[in-house]
């Protein structure tokens, strides 16, 4: 592993993820120290800060950094600073955002490249995030099913999460756009996707967007791409990551997929997340 001078970097799993130490984000950082921290996601694929102090311009300058703002199609409802998304979790909540196994906002014809989420309030216990590593899962496939994959294309929409037929807004306090103006978004991606910056291969299919391969029916497609998603998250190629108020966690949206435990009980959970502009998925 790279030698790093301006941060610390503590593994947390065998599979992915880093603890980032001696380093304030919320303050403004050298060029050397941002490519640093861009170098330790790069190498643990969701790096994680504690004790951290944000605010919203805080937040939106750290992630400048690493590229422009994704503003969220269907979370910008025209309520609040598009840029970022207060994501809410109540008490009585019977559903909450994230709560299947996903890369974020694949509908898209460029998915964000990553996200940056910051914990302002968080449960005694409960309301963990797990990541998994989707470099893993695509090499731990058999060589005959890694040529089958090869050129594959799925169709990735986000009719299952937004949209006035999800019915969400009513069971949890985080809002989606459910209008009768809105209409669903889709995008074809390649099932193994090549990493922009690494150039390594992962798998690129996930449970909330990726609903058939192309030219094929939803139940034509259901067996292999089921098998794909449920063997993106094996234990073994995830980590677990508990929360505390000011911690960060910052993932990279093209080689991992997470979920948001929904265990929070009798509690409040708050945070914000912004995301960072991505490009095709090739």
């Amino acid at each position: 592993m790279p030698d790093y001078q301006r941060i610390t970097v503590s593994r947390i799993a065998g599979a992915l993820g880093a603890e980032i130490g001696g380093v304030d984000i919320g303050t403004p950082l050298d060029d050397e120290t941002i490519a640093e921290i861009r170098r330790a996601l790069l190498d643990h694929l969701v790096i994680f800060f504690r004790g951290q102090k944000l605010d919203d311009a805080s937040h939106k300058a750290f992630t400048r950094r690493f590229g422009d703002i994704f503003i969220h199609p269907n979370f910008n409802t025209g309520v609040g600073d598009p840029e970022i998304v207060r994501v809410v979790r109540a008490p009585g909540d019977e559903r909450i955002v994230g709560e299947e196994w996903h890369s974020d906002t694949t509908m898209m014809a460029e998915p964000p490249m990553g996200a940056i989420l910051y914990a302002i309030d968080v449960p005694p216990y409960g309301g963990d995030t797990q990541f998994a590593n989707q470099y893993m899962t695509y090499d731990s496939l058999s060589d005959g099913m890694k040529s089958m994959l090869e050129g594959l294309r799925v169709v990735h929409s986000d009719i299952r999460v937004a949209g006035p037929q999800v019915g969400f807004n009513a069971r949890r306090s985080i809002k989606v756009r459910e209008d009768s103006n809105w209409r669903p978004t889709e995008s074809l991606h390649p099932v193994v996707r090549t990493h922009p910056e690494t150039g390594a291969k992962c798998l690129f299919v996930n449970h909330s967007y990726s609903c058939r391969f192309e030219n094929m029916t939803e139940r034509e497609s259901k067996p292999l791409l089921d098998f794909l998603m449920d063997h993106g998250h094996r234990p073994e190629f995830t980590c677990r990551f508990r929360w505390e108020a000011g911690s960060v966690a910052f993932w990279d949206n093209r080689c991992t997929k997470h979920l948001a435990i929904h265990d929070a009980g009798p509690f409040h959970r708050r945070m914000q997340r912004t995301q960072i502009v991505g490009d095709a998925v090739v």
